[in-house]
């Protein structure tokens, strides 16, 4: 098993509590913003048509993306978790620093966020979301990270040779049935890995797969189906039938999605980005002259 003794804590300066979770978020989503800019400057193009997007565009939609996300993701957690932590603390639902999010609050939250932004100032939708659809799975999976340190997700217990286990005394682990000092399975590395092979994915077909937005539908089902298979191995509040929040939420989200991309999605031929063209190009009348 992995045994973890690490202080959830990054940083404590006064009543300010930075966690591990917090930090790693933070660093992924500057990095998603980041990316996304320099990836605003690719081809988003079909058989016909083609164009850009203003890396400056992207940087205003992020903006209130992350607003939103990080209103959805703290909700979607407090909801789940109001009776374990937040009923007798209620002012612990402000102190987001100290980690706890809901990662599907924090998805949908952030592309309502964005596209309101997007809709009100008549920009793109779709081809914005599929320019951050990479960047979003690329942010989980940094967080997750955090999440390793904090122990933040119940799990069953397990003897297997990859089991979490947490001994130090802040962690989160300690409200879990299992996991201070009790091997788990090791739920989030098992998301960290769906999540690496669901972003192979999307970057494969980032450019071929049109119509606008279809990438970010592709996104957000391939990590409804990792998430709905793994959150078996988690412990959360049950909803219903034996499924969590998690798991209607995944429900939810694949019933609108697999329809959309069944019916509308198409794999076109990958076009040159327009900078990588002109460059060609330049190239071209380079040698016409030296001729």
């Amino acid at each position: 098993m992995i045994t973890i003794d690490i202080n959830p804590n990054a940083f404590v300066i006064g009543s300010f509590i930075l966690s591990w979770h917090g930090l790693f978020t933070f660093v992924g989503v500057i990095m998603a913003v980041i990316l996304s800019g320099r990836w605003a400057t690719i081809t988003i193009a079909d058989a016909k048509s083609r164009t850009t997007i203003d890396p400056e565009i992207v940087y205003s939609t992020a903006t209130w993306g992350i607003l939103g996300g990080i209103i959805g993701a703290r909700v979607v957690h407090v909801i789940d978790n109001w009776a374990l932590i937040y009923s007798s603390q209620p002012i612990q639902v402000l102190y987001i620093w100290n980690g706890g999010i809901g990662l599907w609050g924090g998805i949908l939250g952030g592309f309502i966020g964005g596209a309101v932004y997007a809709l009100i100032k008549k920009h793109p939708v779709g081809p914005l979301a599929d320019i951050a659809a990479p960047a979003m799975i690329l942010t989980q999976t940094i967080g997750r990270i955090g999440d390793i340190v904090n122990g933040e997700h119940c799990a069953r217990a397990t003897d297997m040779f990859l089991g979490f286990t947490w001994i130090h005394p802040g962690t989160m682990a300690r409200y879990c049935a299992d996991g201070y000092y009790t091997s788990v399975q090791p739920v989030i590395l098992y998301e960290i890995v769906w999540n690496m092979v669901a972003l192979s994915i999307i970057w494969t077909l980032r450019g071929r797969l049109k119509p606008a937005g279809m990438l970010f539908a592709l996104y957000i089902a391939l990590y409804a189906v990792g998430r709905f298979i793994i959150s078996f191995q988690r412990i959360d509040l049950v909803w219903a039938y034996g499924m969590q929040e998690a798991h209607f939420i995944s429900l939810l989200i694949l019933a609108i999605t697999i329809p959309l991309l069944v019916i509308k999605a198409r794999l076109i031929e990958r076009i040159k980005p327009i900078a990588q063209e002109l460059q060609i190009g330049k190239g071209t009348r380079a040698e016409r002259r030296r001729k």
